[in-house]
């Protein structure tokens, strides 16, 4: 019997039936790792170029530009998180309700709208000549000047992020122990004690990983202040970088904004890495746990009120969104050849990013399981840990540090703009590989456990192996993965922005450009369409993974 387990062992992991995965995983980290070294080959040979005018461009409008932009993630990370501890203990604390699961669901649909979306719901409810215009006019001595500025930024990134920190704490609360509630019904505690001693370290523990996370999405944050900064006294580094190029064309400038954007994110990442924060900001949340201490009157009524104001704060930009886009002339704008090109432009590209996502991310996912299986003991190898690591990387540079790099080192062989659907495809299908690769690898990991030596004693690897035996498996997560990729690919405007033209316009790009011509009408009927779109594919991924999880 020793002896049968001995040849297992020996035909579990041989390099024949290992050096396809391997060799899958080393071809797709060669392709990130142009990608991204190319972004970075860009921005070093133009410093180098003009090394002068990128030392130059560290003045007072730079410094002013990075005082801003720390300035609005931490006010953003402060209205974000703080009210979303007290929201996240309010739903603890009421496990079971009415409409609470669809509160939970609401809550999720933020991730999903582009940010280019939401900020046209923000304006629709809060801009000039919003909904609630008149009401904040009548409130002052004077006119109500819109939301433009710091102001409209705080709102963006609060609708953005204080459902992802409710979520994140409420799913802290849940890992409490229940033999800490049964044992604090018993001794008859009350909510305050119950806070201080149950509540309280389980989200202290919590808070600066969630913190963390909102103050990255904040710092790098670009539609949002593009569309609702509203001026220079309202910049930061990446819509700068964006402004330095398309606008001013200035290179040197927009080398030294990307240098201290880059390092700006590094260091958060860095953090957030010795933080153990959930860097992609995953929040699927268990069942309801069982109540063990009651909740008297009082507290019931405030935290219904907390609920409430939440879900108010986040259902209210949407529920514009739909009003004013139900307000535009739909009919009209469906006949428009502009719409028609850029809803078929950005479908196609979205797809192929969606694609591309998937494959490498399956690819990562294959090789690092193979590696893993051939490592007998002691420490990861170099290749495994990349195959492990390698696509977080991608959060150190976000999209328009890759899209500048880029578009600095391809500006002098010829049209740049030509390559718009090549940079949009394998930037955004680089920057979802995060997302991917937690909704694939858990499944593959536990299809490799089942079929593993099975397939090394019948000598089935490859494309037969994918094929046949972990196809059944993977077929629902590759499917959320590729909804999930390719909504965030449709509502992204960072590398559009800086590629886009008159020949080549997404959806998001065509929105963007109506905004800035004053066509509010049309941008919110584009607007409507490309929530709806997105908010669909979200819905199918998470229905496709629950559904996994319910089959397993």
């Amino acid at each position: 019997m020793a002896g049968g387990d001995e040849q297992i062992g020996r035909v579990v992991t041989p390099a024949q039936t290992t050096d396809s995965r391997v060799s899958a995983g080393i071809i797709a980290l060669a392709a990130i790792t142009l990608l991204i070294g190319g972004a970075f080959a860009g921005l070093l040979v133009e410093g180098a170029h003009d090394f002068s005018g990128a030392w130059a461009a560290f003045d007072p409008y730079l410094l002013r530009v990075v005082r801003f932009t720390l300035w609005q993630a931490v006010l953003s990370t402060l209205l974000s998180v703080i009210p979303a501890l007290f929201v996240a203990r309010a739903l603890s604390r009421h496990p079971r309700f009415f409409g609470r699961a669809f509160i939970l669901q609401l809550f999720a649909v933020p991730l999903a709208l582009p940010a280019i979306v939401a900020a046209l719901g923000i304006l629709a409810l809060y801009g000039r000549a919003g909904y609630f215009a008149g009401l904040f006019s009548a409130a002052g001595s004077q006119g109500w000047p819109g939301i433009y500025g710091l102001s409209g930024i705080l709102v963006a990134h609060v609708f953005f992020n204080l459902p992802l920190a409710t979520r994140l704490f409420l799913e802290a609360l849940q890992t409490i122990p229940a033999d800490q509630w049964r044992l604090a019904s018993q001794l008859g505690m009350a909510a305050g004690p119950a806070f201080r001693l149950i509540e309280w370290p389980t989200l202290r523990a919590a808070l600066p990983g969630v913190a963390g996370l909102v103050f990255m999405l904040c710092i790098t944050s670009f539609t949002i202040v593009l569309t609702l900064g509203g001026g220079p006294a309202a910049t930061t580094l990446e819509v700068g970088i964006y402004q330095a190029l398309r606008f001013d064309f200035d290179p040197a400038r927009a080398v030294a904004l990307t240098l201290l954007q880059i390092a700006l994110t590094f260091i958060v990442v860095l953090a957030l890495t010795r933080l153990g924060a959930n860097v992609v900001g995953d929040t699927n949340l268990p069942v309801a746990p069982r109540r063990y201490l009651s909740v008297d009157t009082t507290e019931a009524s405030l935290n219904a009120v907390l609920i409430v104001l939440a879900l108010l704060f986040v259902i209210g930009p949407m529920a514009a969104t739909v009003s004013a886009g139900l307000g535009a002339d739909l009919g009209r704008l469906a006949g428009e050849a502009a719409v028609r090109q850029a809803t078929l432009t950005s479908a196609v590209l979205a797809f192929l990013s969606a694609l591309l996502s998937v494959m490498l991310s399956l690819a990562l996912t294959m090789a690092r399981r193979a590696l893993a299986l051939r490592r007998r003991a002691g420490r990861r190898t170099l290749l495994e840990h990349a195959t492990d690591t390698g696509a977080g990387f991608v959060l150190v540079v976000p999209p328009i540090v890759i899209g500048v790099g880029w578009f600095l080192l391809l500006r002098h062989a010829g049209d740049v703009f030509a390559i718009a659907p090549v940079m949009v495809v394998t930037v955004n299908s680089v920057m979802a590989m995060p997302f991917a690769l937690r909704a694939v690898r858990p499944a593959y990991d536990a299809a490799s456990e089942r079929h593993e030596r099975l397939c090394a004693q019948l000598g089935i690897s490859g494309w037969a192996r994918l094929r046949l035996v972990d196809w059944p498996s993977l077929r629902r997560p590759l499917a959320t993965a590729f909804a999930f990729a390719m909504a965030l690919s449709l509502g992204d405007l960072g590398v559009i922005a800086l590629f886009g033209s008159d020949s080549v316009q997404t959806l998001p790009y065509l929105l963007l450009a109506r905004m800035g011509s004053y066509r509010t009408q049309d941008a919110a009927g584009l607007a409507l369409l490309l929530g709806l779109v997105c908010l669909a594919l979200v819905l199918a991924a998470d229905w496709l993974g629950r559904d996994k999880v319910r089959n397993v």
